[in-house]
């Protein structure tokens, strides 16, 4: 562009900008004259909505908060980028995958038309102009209503309407697919959506006319809640996409939503502990406050994704499909002691298997549940007996307003561990494993400060700001804690902190990283109030000493174990637009002798793969997160009725096969059918309203019970500590 200026003269100039000016101004008056007048006509009050869909307009409060927005993000993002062409284009891409992410109400004609302002968003964001952000709202608004339109219009009577015993499929995943031709293309897409519900509900049993009220009440609460969007939902969708395209964890919060700022939040008050995030149309759990009330109960997981929800045992569930991330959790708050009901679809199942029905008893996080808490084990092998502590830290806590009043007997989580370790020293444990798995990570200062009681002194993460500038964090106390042999545990829910201290335990080659491959959360965030809301921004990246960024990646155990969680859809890999991993310069530090470590480790390797090849229960876990996986990795399904339910049958016998193979391996009788499995395994149930799960018995103890990776992480102790006695080796 700029070539091609220099070489016109004053005159073409002037002609080119004032042609420039005239096609933007076309193109936002076109993309405004398709919302005149609606393309459906349909009697609403026929439909059961009293409303008219009316188009959103901006404010100029709106405006102004647009233009600080703007200037925040230049200002104190950690990227530094600018509103140019290039961040222009990565907005308009992020705001139509937020409005259609799964391209079925725009079409490819459509998508040309909004070509046109690719790279004149900068411009108009700057001076506060919402005006193509919000054409392109109103047609997406009039698009959902045609489509919840059609769909209810084809719910009655669909027995004779539709056809389910064809060789037509629904693709699950549309993110490369093309952009529909033409209307009739979208209306078969709608269609096809139809019938998957409607098969859906066939595979749970529900009766024809059931099946027809069921969907009926569930478009047209969808038709309602569309008919209240306003120019609110508007400006928060689109000012959101701006954000969210400098990456995912930097989001704007206007007024109404001021109070749960975070709103992939934690409900710890007087709720079920859970972040929340939104995927598509559903709210997905991204983590569990640990000995919080969900993760007590064992019924909700990582990736399970909530379709309803409902009020006490025996309450209706209301449909939360395409609901806004606040009103769901607003639903699932509630008064201390009483149950909500969460109707979810399981992590990884992508609603190829029934839906499943729980309840959870709403309660406050208890600090205490919260805290570090030890355990020894006497690991007995070839007639000898190892002590082995076990020290397990669920969060990184800090008291600020102890420390800051000075108190004495503050609670932190390194003072706890500290005194956790002296008890343990007077039971003469000989090696120590810390739990770090499930803990998403807290206060960054005692990540710090827990790495210094394993050793000497030394820098424990660095930190980079957005103008370059790399700040530490040191441990600068020379006294060592414990100084034996070490296993950190870490799964691919350990974050943030915790990723932290087995990094810096790693690169200190002061301990032994086993587990899963972290989260990869190593970025930092702030606040900042605009207007009546505020804006949370990335600010700052995390580096382990080694340079080594925990962004995106996270840290790589020494001995992996298989996973529990599907990495596709947990960890900050899986979240569109998250910052890459890169590495930064080396900071000065002196690890511990590597031969240590490396000449152990190798050994300690050999060994655990000699046990879980013929261990039944690391077979189990294999087979059980490949199942997962190949579930979550299907393209498409079926929309023939006898297909489905051959397809369901056939995933049913898998499960069976895995969850028999075990049983029999430990002598146990193994189950008769599906239907029994379930039975036995709240967690795998699906259930009626009439049959809620409330919790799984005695879940501690079974967690404790069958925890085999602890087990063969107690092995692997084992052979540390008769490695490092036999060769004489100190840290």
């Amino acid at each position: 562009m700029m070539t091609t200026l220099k070489k016109i003269n004053l005159s073409n100039f002037t002609s080119l900008l004032y042609a420039f000016l005239f096609a933007f101004i076309f193109s936002i008056t076109t993309l405004s004259s398709a919302l005149e007048s609606p393309t459906y006509s349909v009697e609403r009050k026929a439909l059961g909505v009293n409303n008219t869909l009316k188009k959103v307009t901006f404010t100029k409060d709106d405006a102004d908060t647009c233009a600080s927005v703007v200037a925040a993000l230049e200002r104190s993002h950690y990227l530094g980028l600018r509103f140019n062409d290039n961040l222009s284009s990565k907005i308009l891409n992020q705001y139509i995958n937020i409005l259609d992410p799964a391209k079925n109400l725009f079409t490819k004609k459509e998508i040309d038309e909004f070509e046109k302002i690719r790279y004149w968003l900068d411009n108009t964001l700057k001076k506060g102009d919402l005006t193509p952000g919000y054409a392109l709202f109103n047609i997406y608004l009039e698009r959902s209503f045609e489509k919840l339109n059609y769909i209810i219009k084809n719910i009655d009577n669909w027995k004779k309407k539709l056809k389910l015993d064809g060789n037509d499929e629904i693709t699950l995943e549309r993110k490369k697919a093309p952009w529909p031709f033409d209307k009739n293309e979208l209306t078969h897409l709608w269609e096809q959506e139809l019938k998957n519900a409607i098969i859906t509900l066939q595979l749970e049993e529900e009766s024809d006319d059931d099946i027809t009220k069921l969907l009926t009440k569930r478009y047209k609460n969808r038709l309602n809640r569309l008919m209240q969007i306003n120019s609110e939902d508007a400006f928060k969708t689109y000012i959101n996409a701006v954000a969210m395209s400098f990456d995912p964890h930097t989001q704007f919060f206007p007024p109404r939503m001021s109070e749960d700022f975070d709103i992939q939040m934690s409900l710890s008050l007087e709720g079920i502990g859970a972040i929340l995030q939104t995927e598509y149309e559903y709210t997905k759990v991204v983590s569990l406050i640990p000995a919080g009330p969900a993760d007590k109960s064992g019924l909700l997981m990582p990736g399970d994704k909530i379709a309803g929800v409902g009020q006490g045992l025996k309450g209706a569930i209301q449909d939360t499909v395409g609901w806004r991330i606040d009103e769901v959790v607003n639903m699932i708050r509630g008064p201390k002691d009483s149950f909500v009901i969460l109707k979810i679809i399981p992590a990884g199942q992508k609603g190829s298997q029934n839906f499943k029905v729980i309840s959870i008893k709403r309660d406050k996080v208890k600090l205490e549940e919260q805290a570090a808490h030890k355990k020894v084990v006497p690991f007995k092998r070839n007639g000898a007996t190892f002590n082995i502590g076990v020290i397990t830290i669920p969060t990184f806590y800090l008291d600020f307003k102890g420390m800051q009043e000075g108190i004495d007997d503050y609670r932190s989580t390194t003072r706890d561990v500290f005194f956790l370790i002296e008890e343990l020293k007077k039971e003469k444990i000989q090696g120590l494993i810390i739990d770090l798995r499930d803990n998403g990570g807290g206060a960054l200062q005692e990540a710090n400060q827990l790495t210094g009681l394993f050793i000497e002194s030394g820098p424990t993460v660095q930190i980079r700001s957005r103008n370059g500038y790399m700040s530490r964090l040191e441990d600068t106390d020379p006294s060592i804690a414990y100084n034996g042999p070490l296993i950190v545990m870490v799964n691919r829910m350990s974050a943030s902190a915790s990723e932290i201290f087995a990094g810096a335990i790693k690169d200190y080659n002061r301990g032994i990283i086993v587990g899963a491959q972290t989260f990869g959360k190593g970025t930092v965030q702030a606040l900042q109030p605009i207007d009546d809301g505020q804006l949370k921004f990335t600010n700052a990246k995390f580096y382990r000493v080694s340079g080594e960024s925990t962004q995106n990646r996270g840290v790589v155990p020494d001995i992996e174990f298989p996973s529990i969680y599907n990495s596709a859809e947990t960890g900050e890999s899986s979240l569109d637009g998250a910052l890459p991993w890169d590495k930064a310069e080396q900071a000065s530090y002196i690890p511990y002798p590597d031969t240590n470590i490396k000449q152990i480790l190798s050994q300690l390797k050999e060994k655990n793969l000699k046990r879980i090849e013929t261990n039944h229960d690391f077979r189990y876990l294999k087979d059980r997160y490949e199942l997962s996986k190949n579930i979550f990795n299907l393209k498409s399904l079926s929309l023939n009725t006898s297909k489905r339910i051959k397809d369901k049958e056939n995933l049913d016998r898998i499960e069976l096969e895995i969850e028999n193979r075990l049983r029999i391996a430990k002598g146990e009788k193994p189950f008769s059918s599906i239907d029994e499995l379930h039975k036995a395994d709240p967690r795998k149930k699906g259930v009626d309203d009439e049959e809620v799960v409330t919790e799984i018995p005695n879940k501690k103890e079974e967690k404790e019970k069958e925890d085999i990776l602890l087990k063969e992480t107690e092995e692997i102790m084992a052979d540390f500590i008769n490695i490092a006695q036999s060769r004489g080796y100190k840290w």
